[in-house]
């Protein structure tokens, strides 16, 4: 593969993406599949009210078409395990986030699913993500981000995969919040990975599935830049955080992820920290979490919010590329 391959891959899913756009949120809008406000939230939200959630499906039809396409032509026409287990997660976790939003927005459930049954469902699909892992002989080592280091977790790597996938999920779920955030940190992490996918020994089927993400979530972010036209809701959050955890670990890259997912890690210590603080001390540590509804309160537009997580994001982008590449 070449450097064409690579702007093909992110070009298909990015044209995939808003060819469907006037097909999907017309029909988001027929259904009136519009986001509902929690009141608690910032007041100047209140506006967004009404505007189509489940814009995800978007970004998980343009990621499945095209990474099906590239992937098997780039693999002489056929699948290996990996593309397999990448679109389960996708769409596993991406089908948690429908029925969670669907109780939202049509039944007026604010709250969606219930706590256990999202940790049901993800746990259920961690699970069939490691079986099948079991078949391949993958190894149960984790290696230290920057040395040549390792250790094997044995017998406790699938319930690590298991906190991995739910907790990256979660995380990423945090993350969106305001328009054009999460796809604009995710589109930056996802290549990332791609980068790190293609250095050494070349990952055809990660780094071909990360780049048509990039693509999808470039074209979504022309809907859901500020003012958004469309929100992804859980459908497309819960999808993203489950698949860049995948990622992480047929790269065997886990503990990478940390870092390259800095934004997502900082949104979900802010609310930790905030719960922990609340019920402890009875004060809050922050003005609101997650930390971007913070900056908000404190008066910073939510453009200025954005941009600036997107900042960090590329940063944080840049320091696990470096320690990957250059310090191992």
């Amino acid at each position: 593969m070449n450097q064409l391959t690579f702007l093909a891959t992110v070009a298909i899913a990015f044209l995939i993406t808003v060819l469907l756009s006037p097909i999907i949120i017309p029909f988001l809008k027929r259904l009136k599949f519009g986001q509902s406000i929690r009141e608690e939230g910032p007041q100047s939200h209140q506006k967004k009210s009404g505007t189509p959630t489940m814009g995800g499906v978007m970004i998980i039809l343009s990621i499945t078409i095209t990474s099906l396409i590239v992937v098997f032509r780039a693999n002489g026409g056929h699948f290996d395990y990996e593309v397999f287990l990448l679109l389960l997660v996708l769409i596993g976790f991406g089908l948690l986030g429908f029925l969670d939003d669907f109780i939202k927005v049509v039944l007026k459930r604010n709250l969606g699913l219930t706590s256990k049954q999202k940790l049901l469902g993800q746990i259920v699909i961690a699970i069939i993500f490691y079986i099948v892992l079991l078949q391949q002989d993958f190894a149960t080592t984790l290696l230290i981000p920057g040395t040549s280091f390792s250790f094997d977790l044995g017998w406790f790597y699938p319930v690590f995969i298991i906190v991995m996938l739910v907790g990256a999920s979660n995380a990423v779920n945090l993350t969106d919040g305001l328009d054009g955030l999460l796809a604009g940190t995710a589109a930056v992490a996802f290549g990332a990975f791609a980068i790190l996918a293609w250095y050494g020994t070349p990952n055809t089927t990660v780094t071909l599935f990360s780049l048509t993400v990039v693509g999808a979530l470039l074209g979504f972010l022309v809907f859901n830049a500020h003012p958004a036209k469309v929100f992804m809701g859980d459908t497309g959050s819960l999808a993203l955080g489950g698949a860049i955890a995948a990622i992480a670990i047929l790269l065997k890259l886990e503990i990478l992820l940390v870092i390259i997912g800095g934004v997502f890690v900082i949104e979900t210590l802010s609310v930790i920290i905030q719960v922990i603080s609340f019920k402890t001390r009875g004060k809050r540590v922050f003005l609101m979490s997650p930390l971007h509804h913070h900056y908000e309160l404190k008066g910073w537009s939510e453009w200025r919010v954005v941009t600036t997580f997107w900042a960090v994001a590329v940063l944080f982008a840049l320091l696990g590329i470096y320690i990957e590449v250059f310090t191992a």
